[in-house]
């Protein structure tokens, strides 16, 4: 079949064959015009659509190049106008996400831009959610990022009914019809014994890193997130003051300080994921905390200050990337399986604790769950008792096992 032509209609080659993709002129993109391509394979079967979306989209860059602006936040119909506004509303829980989860929803969100931006949220059914899963999966081989690009789109449908655009309630529930009958990705189920975390230390000292060895004892001992022992770098205008800044690359960071660590070691430090909702604050004894008190020796006291982990290199924090980098040379290194990343280092920690006999809430609380059975009047008090307890269990269910607590050289 002879292929239709339009102005700025391209036929990229892909694995599957060729796609119609509108592209818009190159001059009105260097001023600012967007969106920069439109994938219309959607309507490759379809050579009359086809034209007439090309002569739409060539019609809206002709009148933006006259001078109109279309308003970021009207909603046209489409998924590509909901998420545009999901984004650059200043009222959207777009502009409330972590650094650590800012990163894949942008990159998501221009996936499916990409592949559904064009469809109407009013047109949408089940049975399209369905065959969508079938793509974003890979035939159901990374579960994982579809539940992402599902969870991605979700998040634009609220926004969407909190703005009273059409056709969003309808789709949420479709949405959730659809997730109902999808398969799930698994839970982790990686885990780190004590022996293996020490060897990762190992590793990292042989390298030269003692700062990543500090890193990898703290998120194992006190079961705190990765981002918060290694901190996160904001966008500068982002909300929030800090004195650890990157001007070059307009950041700055936040994240687990020498301040967070009092002189009788016992840390405290409020997560970033309950620092704007729950609030609650983790507490750990690090003087139970044989790891931490090994690494302590490499960090003298006149270097405790400011942020906790910091690159040798450029005296800064790492950036996330760095991070899983040195962690994949470190786990090689040390012979544990590529399937664990960093980030089992805290499950390790808590699975260490219940499997030596902690109880479920001492548990939560040093995890900084939210939980039911602690008021706000005793929490800190219920935080630091439970803290000692769970990690007597951890110190007695190493002695029991004979597995190391110190760094093994």
């Amino acid at each position: 079949m002879e292929r239709p032509k339009a102005l700025g209609l391209k036929w990229m080659k892909r694995a599957s064959g060729h796609v119609p993709v509108w592209v818009a002129n190159e001059e009105d993109v260097k001023r600012g015009y967007c969106p920069k391509t439109v994938n219309l394979g959607f309507l490759k079967d379809n050579p009359e659509m086809l034209v007439a979306k090309c002569n739409a989209l060539q019609a809206d860059m002709l009148l933006w190049r006259t001078g109109y602006r279309h308003d970021p936040l009207a909603f046209d119909g489409t998924l590509r106008s909901l998420f545009s506004v999901y984004q650059r509303d200043e009222e959207s829980a777009f502009h409330k996400l972590k650094p650590g989860s800012l990163v894949p929803y942008k990159h998501y969100i221009a996936k499916l831009e990409e592949h559904i931006g064009p469809r109407r949220v009013d047109s949408i059914m089940g049975i399209d959610v369905i065959r969508w899963h079938k793509v974003w999966s890979g035939s159901d081989r990374k579960l994982a990022a579809a539940a992402t690009c599902r969870a991605v789109l979700e998040a634009a449908v609220r926004h969407g009914i909190l703005r009273r655009f059409e056709g969003c309630i309808e789709l949420r529930e479709i949405l959730q019809t659809a997730r109902a009958g999808l398969p799930q990705p698994r839970r982790r189920e990686a885990v780190l014994t004590a022996d293996q975390a020490i060897a990762a230390r190992n590793a990292a000292h042989a390298a030269g890193r003692p700062s990543s060895a500090l890193l990898y004892a703290l998120v194992y001992e006190t079961t705190l997130r990765l981002w918060d022992v290694s901190g996160q770098w904001w966008p500068i205008e982002r909300g929030g003051v800090s004195d650890v800044i990157d001007a070059q690359a307009g950041l700055k960071w936040f994240g687990l300080r020498w301040e967070n660590i009092d002189d009788n070691l016992q840390l405290k430090f409020t997560p970033s994921k309950t620092s704007n909702t729950s609030g609650k604050t983790v507490v750990y004894p690090l003087s139970k905390a044989p790891m931490v008190l090994e690494e302590l020796k490499y960090w003298p006291i006149e270097k405790r200050v400011g942020p906790v982990v910091v690159s040798e290199a450029t005296s800064l924090p790492y950036i996330s990337r760095t991070i899983t980098e040195r962690w994949a040379e470190d786990r090689k290194a040390a012979n544990i399986d590529p399937k664990v990343w960093a980030r089992d280092l805290r499950a390790s920690g808590i699975t260490e604790g219940r499997a030596s006999g902690a109880t479920t809430d001492d548990a939560a609380k040093v995890a900084g769950h939210s939980g039911t059975r602690t008021t706000s009047s005793v929490y800190d008090r219920a935080n630091e008792a439970a803290a000692d307890r769970f990690a007597d269990a951890r110190l007695k269910g190493r002695e029991q096992s004979g597995n190391g607590s110190g760094n093994g050289r």
